[in-house]
């Protein structure tokens, strides 16, 4: 991990298959140590399960070898993109005992902390600004990973997994993160009397 002017890296560009330390393993690390930097991974495996170590260790993209470079840089300038859109937005979105503070890419969770990567913040805050909304698979993928993404229901699943285990009480039976089944996820304030209630199943 190094430093560019006295701070952080944007953006870490990681191998699965390094010598020594696994490139997973590496991913998890420079997550603890800089939770807003952009992490893609590279690498020759293209089993939905590989994937989704990468994602849960902090992952904010899976690259594919072989790739074209165009589609790397693309992808690059995505994650760099992402990593400073709220940079110029302020104020507090609060639902139930969830409050999200948008210029400091802060949320807590009653009066605790809870700390999120770079993807989570993202999904996460699209959601709460779209309380109440139904939001396609394909939206949430366009809005978080970029216009090229579309299919990777994977991305989705795993994130939003992540996301239910540190906001949610019981994450098998969410009050925040609600599946539309066929169609997407939901985000439901339960302080708001005028949104639905949970459905019964999730995903």
């Amino acid at each position: 991990m190094g430093a560019v002017r006295g701070r952080p890296f944007d953006l870490v560009l990681l191998d699965v298959n390094m010598p020594g330390m696994s490139g997973v393993e590496a991913c998890r690390q420079i997550r603890e140590l800089a939770p807003r930097t952009g992490i893609i991974m590279v690498t020759v495996r293209d089993a939905e399960e590989d994937k989704v170590r990468a994602l849960e260790a902090g992952a904010d993209d899976y690259v594919t070898k072989p790739f074209r470079f165009r589609e790397l840089i693309a992808r690059l300038g995505a994650v760099l993109r992402r990593t400073h859109t709220d940079m110029e937005v302020s104020g507090l979105v609060q639902a139930g005992d969830l409050k999200l503070d948008l210029e400091r890419r802060l949320l807590w969770k009653g009066d605790e902390e809870v700390r999120l990567s770079p993807k989570e913040y993202d999904l996460l805050s699209f959601l709460m600004k779209n309380q109440g909304v139904p939001l396609t698979h394909m939206k949430l993928l366009h809005a978080i990973w970029g216009s090229e993404y579309g299919s990777e229901l994977e991305y989705l699943r795993t994130y939003v997994r992540m996301l239910r285990k540190k906001i949610e009480k019981d994450p098998a039976r969410p009050d925040y993160i609600l599946t539309e089944p066929w169609v997407g996820y939901r985000f439901r304030n339960p302080s708001d009397p005028d949104q639905a209630t949970r459905p019964s199943e999730e995903e």
